[in-house]
């Protein structure tokens, strides 16, 4: 799968293989710069490289190279880590870091848009989630529909920022990686750094209360509107999670989404 690239390219292994389900990747060097050699394996991953390219390097890992299902792009090869961070009690910092990182993905290009889809497309899975399961899906649906009708500062999002998704670039800084393809109020674009399911910490009540508050003050956004898209966006996860079989990270999301109904409704 790799040797085509390595000989286009005149690539050098410096790692083992990665494989995750959609992609392969491999560790090389360029001309002795350390490199990633990312070989797409579903359409989402190969829409993504094509929003990887659009980004420029701006807010993203920077692409080196780019043809058919291949990117090749720079390898992060800093120490630091946000989920390490935010494991030892550093989620203001990593929060704020994230929303930095999010302003500058968000910023207007005046280059053509690579192909995306829009927000409702993305929510379809909440929606027949909704329909079988009813409950607490159809809350979560109602919020997003209620946000899907008045969208406010539209803008090409990543789509699935989380802390292993924004990486340590040492001098570059802190730089995005796996965008999905989607475009949409950016507010959306928030969401998942709450609630990610990975996090063990990310359903502690108190710690939702207070990341609420740093993201909403470092991105600009409205206390309420980001914890209407944390109860649309954990919906939507936990719809995703059902399709894929993972019931535990199906209920970690809806217990977030409880969190999120309290709030709003403290704030009421």
């Amino acid at each position: 799968m790799f040797e085509f690239y390595l000989k286009r390219w005149n690539l050098q292994v410096d790692g083992a293989p990665i494989v995750t389900p959609g992609s392969h990747l491999l560790p090389v060097r360029l001309d002795d710069a350390p490199a990633m050699l990312k070989i797409a394996l579903d359409d989402e991953e190969k829409y993504g490289n094509r929003l990887m390219v659009w980004w420029a390097g701006e807010g993203a890992a920077r692409v080196y190279a780019h043809h058919g299902d291949a990117l090749l792009m720079e390898r992060a090869m800093g120490q630091r880590s946000l989920m390490q961070m935010a494991l030892a009690g550093e989620d203001d910092a990593v929060s704020r870091i994230v929303c930095a990182s999010l302003a500058r993905l968000h910023a207007p290009r005046s280059t053509p848009l690579p192909p995306l889809l829009t927000l409702p497309e993305w929510f379809k899975a909440l929606r027949s989630a909704a329909r079988r399961e009813g409950g607490i899906f159809l809350r979560c649906l109602a919020t997003a529909d209620e946000l899907l009708a008045a969208p406010r500062e539209q803008v090409v999002l990543h789509g699935d920022i989380h802390h292993d998704n924004v990486l340590d670039f040492e001098e570059r800084g802190w730089l995005a990686i796996d965008p999905k393809r989607v475009m949409g109020e950016r507010g959306f674009d928030f969401a998942n750094l709450i609630c990610n399911p990975d996090l063990p910490t990310s359903g502690d009540p108190q710690r939702f209360t207070r990341q609420v508050e740093v993201i909403a003050q470092a991105a600009g956004l409205e206390r309420k509107r980001l914890l209407q898209w944390v109860l649309a966006y954990t919906g939507l996860s936990a719809a995703w999670f059902l399709e894929d079989g993972d019931v535990p990270s199906a209920e970690h999301e809806l217990q977030v989404a409880e969190l999120a109904i309290q709030a709003l409704e403290g704030a009421a």
